[in-house]
């Protein structure tokens, strides 16, 4: 991987993406809701699905991927059929990030963040720095205990990302979209999925594929196809037979019974179905070289800081 060719990536797929949804804004300002604007959106979806494999990089291509070949995509679903948040009244600036990163239309004027939010952040930050050490010990690391690093390691990952593309759009009166709700109380798997885990793909699943299939075909049709769709399968069915078997047992009591067994549920099946494919071929090593090597460069420019500073 060559850090100077993933910038050029990243400016390529930036500009991609403010000229595709620049044209989406003016499309869909003109042409009316329904298959006709499907239709004008059309090349413009196919684009944001082909953008990611700009990237060598396996996070950068993950992240963008779920960015735009995910959220973005959706999002368009949603605006060529006048539904959603989405609108091509809105502001060109605004319209471009609200379609292409997790961010939405703030409700009242956000104030700067407290000190607990910053506090927190850094904790994390700290966190993740320590898991790094780790992985030179790998080989002497019981495999399922890994299993557990790499879930922490990408949960950090993810919330401080967020944290730092939240402090980004605010500057624009835009707040972030939640993804997590303390996921570690779920009380059951639909708790888990519905309420606390990836809740921007809750947030766009539930109008795009649940509402509209719930209406024709009941409550289970419409959970099984949101799951299908989010490629969690094996999830949707837990959850379709958590929910059937609550009107025939007594919920778990008080004791937190049920949010240890819904924990438990998701970490073996995440360790069964979500790390295999990833920890096949090179795209684990790949995953850490990458890290590693941000890890170096953060380490010697720092060092290279501080002697400036201290002259």
């Amino acid at each position: 991987m060559s850090l100077q060719g993933e910038i050029k990536a990243l400016v390529k797929v930036t500009a991609w993406v403010i000229i595709s949804m620049t044209y989406a804004r003016h499309a869909s300002s003109r042409i009316r809701s329904g298959k006709p604007r499907l239709l004008s959106l059309l090349p413009i979806i196919l684009l944001l699905l082909h953008l990611p494999w700009s990237f060598a990089s396996v996070n950068l291509r993950g992240g963008f991927a779920f960015l735009l070949a995910w959220l973005a995509v959706f999002k368009l679903l949603l605006l060529s059929f006048g539904v959603g948040s989405l609108s091509p009244s809105l502001p060109l600036p605004t319209f471009i990030a609200t379609s292409s990163l997790p961010v939405k239309l703030a409700l009242s004027r956000s104030e700067s963040p407290s000190s607990s939010i910053l506090a927190t952040s850094c904790i994390k930050t700290l966190l993740l720095a320590l898991l790094f050490p780790l992985y030179s010990y790998k080989s002497a690391i019981n495999s399922y205990l890994l299993l557990v690093i790499y879930s922490l390691h990408i949960y950090l990952i993810l919330e401080i990302a967020l944290s730092i593309t939240g402090f980004l759009a605010s500057s624009l009166g835009l707040d972030i979209e939640p993804q997590f709700n303390a996921p570690l109380k779920s009380e059951s798997l639909q708790d888990f999925w519905g309420r606390r885990w990836n809740l921007m793909v809750t947030s766009i699943l539930r109008p795009s594929v649940y509402y509209p299939v719930r209406s024709r075909f009941g409550t289970i049709a419409g959970v099984m196809a949101a799951f299908l769709v989010s490629g969690l399968m094996h999830e949707g069915l837990s959850t379709v037979a958590e929910v059937t078997a609550r009107g025939w047992v007594v919920e778990a009591d008080a004791s937190g019974g049920g949010r240890w067994t819904t924990l438990g549920f998701v970490l073996l099946t995440s360790f069964w179905l979500f790390f295999p494919p990833f920890l096949r071929g090179e795209a684990e090593e790949n995953w850490l070289q990458e890290y590693m090597e941000v890890a170096r460069l953060v380490e010697v420019r720092g060092e290279a800081m501080l002697r400036r500073l201290t002259g």
